[in-house]
């Protein structure tokens, strides 16, 4: 009882929140009131002349209708307009990185011992696909000797080759580590349907096989022939390679597809750059992406009874202009020397077109 008696006896040790909450509420009322008490703003109860009418309508606003997202289409909901990126610049230096911040790969921008290690510890098993359809299975033999020569040198490959003449594969000797395999296919009556089944088939035997055999794929056409190093430096989850004909062009010259009918159409103010069908691939998984929409749009076209004016590059154009390339090969890795000859920009021509009679081969 007597220290309860101290208790309340002793001098208290705060002090009183009286004059502190009056200061605080005094603040509240300079900073906010003015804003309160404004006469620009109608006070409760009241409104300003004419505003009445106003107040018994509903507020128009403009509604604007943005086009649908089309999965199957693959185009972006927005349509976007930018510039063009110019593989050259006005100093004649060539360009190493695209707006969207992917490499383009030219000699001189890599070091393929670095690479060559790092892709060795992986382990990875690289794929290369080719379709020696018909007469082309005569390049075939070219084909193979000069990948064995500078195609992913030190790393495991395997080629699959798809041909309707398995009988007419050449048998070439193969490095340690890769392997041959022939898949036999049909063939076609038009060279450009067998161009366009090849997205299906590719998309096909990715999901039987390939996503089980290899981490990369690259797409390619048989003929060509590889003619300096094409290594590990170009792989990537998805890599396309600058058309040779169009790399230095605007992109209104660009050979896109611009009928609006057709699923592969890109607008004259649209486009990166051109990239060619001979030569393109990726991860396994990116690769199915790819080929399964590009087959989807040629089946869409052909039941509206339109064909993409450049077949299956029409439309890998098109994916490609939605899909961005994560990795970008320079005309290096696709030439064609007796159309272009051997302009100095190009310190190395890797892949090469062969010289043939278009006539010849395809309708045979």
């Amino acid at each position: 009882m007597a220290e309860l008696l101290r208790t309340k006896a002793r001098k208290p040790q705060y002090c009183s929140l009286g004059p502190v909450a009056f200061l605080l509420i005094m603040l509240f009322l300079v900073f906010f009131g003015a804003g309160i008490l404004s006469p620009r703003m109608p006070m409760l109860g009241t409104r300003q002349e004419g505003a009445g009418e106003a107040a018994e309508k509903p507020i128009s606003l403009p509604v604007v209708t943005l086009p649908r997202y089309s999965v199957f289409k693959g185009h972006l909901p927005i349509r976007m307009v930018y510039p063009q990126p110019k593989v050259l610049t006005p100093s004649k230096d060539v360009l190493v990185l695209t707006p969207w911040l992917a490499p383009i790969v030219w000699e001189g921008t890599f070091n393929i011992d670095i690479l060559n290690e790092q892709f060795r510890v992986q382990n990875v098993t690289i794929g290369l696909t080719v379709f020696a359809i018909k007469k082309y299975v005569v390049f075939l033999k070219l084909f193979l000797e000069t990948a064995e020569e500078h195609f992913m040198v030190g790393h495991k490959v395997n080629y699959y080759v798809f041909t309707d003449r398995p009988a007419d594969v050449p048998r070439v000797p193969l490095r340690g580590g890769r392997r041959l395999l022939v898949l036999q296919v049909p063939g076609a009556a038009r060279w450009q349907d067998v161009s366009m089944r090849r997205m299906e088939t590719i998309s096909r035997f990715c999901a039987q096989r390939f996503l089980h055999e290899v981490d990369f794929l690259v797409c390619a056409d048989v003929d060509l022939r590889f003619r300096d190093h094409v290594g590990v430096e170009i792989l990537s989850a998805r890599f396309a390679t600058l058309h040779p004909g169009f790399y230095r062009a605007a992109r209104r010259a660009f050979t896109y597809e611009r009928r609006p009918r057709s699923r592969a159409h890109i607008p004259r103010d649209q486009g990166d750059f051109y990239y060619v069908g001979a030569f393109f691939g990726g991860s396994v998984a990116e690769v199915q992406r790819l080929t399964s929409a590009c087959h989807r749009a040629m089946t869409a076209d052909r039941a509206n009874g339109i064909e993409a004016v450049w077949h299956d590059e029409s439309h890998l154009n098109r994916y490609l202009l939605d899909h961005k390339p994560t990795k970008v090969l320079s005309p290096e890795y696709l030439w064609d020397e007796q159309l272009l000859g051997w302009p100095a920009v190009m310190e190395k021509l890797r892949c090469v077109a062969v010289p043939k009679d278009h006539r010849e081969i395809r309708h045979r």
